[in-house]
């Protein structure tokens, strides 16, 4: 699908949350042209009725170099003041929601060592079996039905699956553990809270609920230490430190929605892909592992999944040719440095085998890089390979219905269809 520029430069605005209800294309239309136009644009900050007061406003970074650029210079673009968030949010919000994605060093660096021991290949290879069995087990029950819903029965229970599992969260609480997911992510829609002043309320109260699970599983797992994730973060140590009860609780918070949004949403957006680019589809199908690498850069760069990172700027400065002063704020459209044709040849064209692919899907470079990006990869590939082997005939059956969102590219609904079939 190519972008169509129906908006004129200066009718842009994506601080309007009516922008954000627009078609792909259309929405498309308008990164393009100000990609091309005002790469370094100004928007005024909206009041959206919540809580929390609009600010001055903000400059929305929009090529691909100088996203990479801002990232890459965490001191100069910091996150300490909020990254998931246009608006300014009270300070025990941010160490609440994000944790150590609303740090800079050495407190980030800090965090991020601790956690790390999780994510280690050795820690990583554990969950092969886990992985490959979450995927059979979810997609077999609705095998037997011919239609479902793509998103609420296949991409998203699949990556909170694994989550849980990793963590060593009983299956009991895996509903428990996907509505307050859901909450956080769709906050600003309507299907999941209603009233733009419940807002707040309802992520605090849906972030509380997680956190006060982990606080659970880490007393039982420092008094008797498993295999699972959760035992490995709460008896790391690095230098003498160790992760405290706040830390561990924000970093699942973090966990469950960063790590459960951007493989829902690759894996959602990466189907509709393969149905509509029917050849793509069958590349893949026929060269499963030699494409696969390559396949899953393009899902993930195609999805854009997390659609933009704040930051603000601590001194002085210069981007993309734009003089900056300390303390403005910086938005990073991973979504538009994706599509930038100065780094991606036809970058609305769905290419499996694009190379190169450095995209911005998992965030630039520098330290906040996505730490779960490899966990990601590795489900998005198992999902694939399950989906062929048991689904062979699934197709999307209508018109995705989009998260009503400016940060979250996500997809709420899409109804599919195939021939049913019992998995043994």
């Amino acid at each position: 699908m190519d972008p169509k520029e129906t908006l004129k430069l200066d009718d842009i605005d994506l601080s309007n949350p009516e922008f954000w209800k627009r078609g792909w294309a259309e929405r498309e239309g308008a990164f393009q042209t100000l990609r091309r136009e005002r790469p370094m644009a100004f928007f005024p900050e909206a009041d959206l009725g919540l809580p929390v007061p609009a600010g001055e406003g903000y400059w929305a970074v929009t090529k691909y170099a100088d996203i990479r650029e801002a990232s890459h210079n965490a001191k100069t673009f910091s996150s300490a003041r909020g990254a998931t968030s246009i608006p300014d949010l009270p300070p025990e919000f941010l160490e609440f929601f994000g944790g150590m994605i609303n740090m800079d060093d050495p407190e980030h660096q800090r965090l991020r060592k601790l956690v790390s021991a999780g994510f280690t290949p050795r820690q990583l290879a554990k969950i092969n079996e886990d992985v490959d069995r979450a995927a059979k087990e979810i997609i077999g029950a609705v095998s037997e039905q011919g239609s479902c819903d793509f998103v609420t029965d296949l991409s998203a229970p699949f990556p909170i699956r694994i989550i849980c599992d990793m963590m060593g969260i009983p299956k009991s609480q895996h509903d428990f553990v996907f509505e307050r997911t859901n909450i956080i992510l769709g906050a600003g829609d309507p299907e999941y809270v209603s009233d733009p002043m419940e807002i707040i309320p309802a992520l605090l109260g849906a972030g509380a609920d997680l956190v006060e699970l982990m606080k659970d599983l880490r007393s039982s797992r420092i008094a008797n230490p498993t295999d699972d994730l959760t035992s490995a973060m709460v008896n790391a140590e690095v230098d003498g430190d160790r992760l405290t009860e706040s830390d561990l609780g924000s970093f699942f918070v973090l966990l469950v929605v960063a790590g459960n949004e951007t493989t829902r949403n690759s894996i959602s957006h990466g189907m509709k892909a393969l149905c509509d680019y029917p050849q793509q589809r069958q590349l893949f199908v026929d060269n499963f592992e030699e494409v696969l690498p390559s396949a899953i850069e393009e899902i993930v760069r195609w999805a854009s999944p997390v659609i933009f990172m704040r930051r603000t700027t601590t001194e002085d400065c210069v981007l993309g040719g734009q003089s900056l002063k300390a303390g403005e704020k910086v938005v990073l459209f991973y979504n538009s440095g994706n599509r930038d044709d100065e780094v991606f040849s036809d970058p609305y064209r769905f290419d499996l085998m694009r190379s190169p692919n450095e995209h911005v899907g998992f965030g630039g470079p520098g330290p906040h890089f996505c730490l779960g990006a490899n966990l990601a990869r590795r489900e998005i590939g198992v999902f694939y390979r399950s989906l062929f082997e048991h689904l062979p005939d699934l197709e999307i059956s209508g018109e995705p219905e989009r998260l009503a969102s400016s940060f979250i590219h996500g997809i709420k609904h899409m109804p599919c269809t195939f021939t049913p079939r019992k998995i043994v």
